[in-house]
């Protein structure tokens, strides 16, 4: 199956370890990411994540690993607003209208991309995946651990777009009426 050349790549943000200091599952992801971007010849790369837990943004720590990688900062946009994959989703989305954009590739974890996936499609954005795999070393019951929390998340997001709890907030970031049931 071809797939078509998307208009830019979107890593989602990661746990940052100590105050401004990428952790190790950020640091694939950004590698991956910019593989990614290479492989595929997309021309922009946004690094996506806000602050989480304390200063600084995840995007900013993203934006300072895809330089260090040799990406030209004039490819990188940052959404530096997004705590959770679906504001993720809501804010890589309205980037992407307010650039014209009609596809992107998402890079996450391998076990976060079928939740991250749907998250961006229930929203209606043209997007594909390029997971990064399963790190060297990583036990096999880390693994399924990772696994067993994105399940319960992935539940979670399906329950909110089962009740329609998106739909205001969408909305509001957008700018736009919310959409009728």
């Amino acid at each position: 199956m071809q797939h078509q050349r998307p208009d830019a790549v979107v890593v989602l943000g990661a746990a940052v370890v100590a105050p401004g200091e990428p952790g190790s599952a950020m640091r694939r992801r950004v590698a991956h990411a910019v593989g990614v971007m290479r492989e595929c010849g997309a021309a922009h790369l946004v690094v996506s994540g806000g602050i989480v837990a304390a200063p600084p943004a995840e995007a900013h720590l993203m934006r300072d690993l895809a330089l260090g990688r040799g990406v030209a900062a004039t490819a990188i946009v940052i959404e530096d607003r997004s705590r959770n994959t679906f504001e993720n989703a809501v804010y890589t989305g309205r980037i992407m209208r307010d650039r014209g954009w009609r596809r992107l590739m998402i890079v996450t974890d391998a076990f976060h991309m079928r939740r991250a996936l749907y998250v961006f499609r229930r929203l209606g954005l043209a997007v594909e995946g390029a997971p990064v795999p399963r790190p060297p070393g990583m036990s096999a019951r880390a693994w399924y651990g990772a696994h067993g929390r994105e399940l319960a998340q992935w539940l979670y997001s399906a329950w909110l777009f089962r009740l329609n709890r998106h739909r205001p907030i969408v909305a509001a970031v957008w700018n736009t009426r919310a959409p009728d049931a």
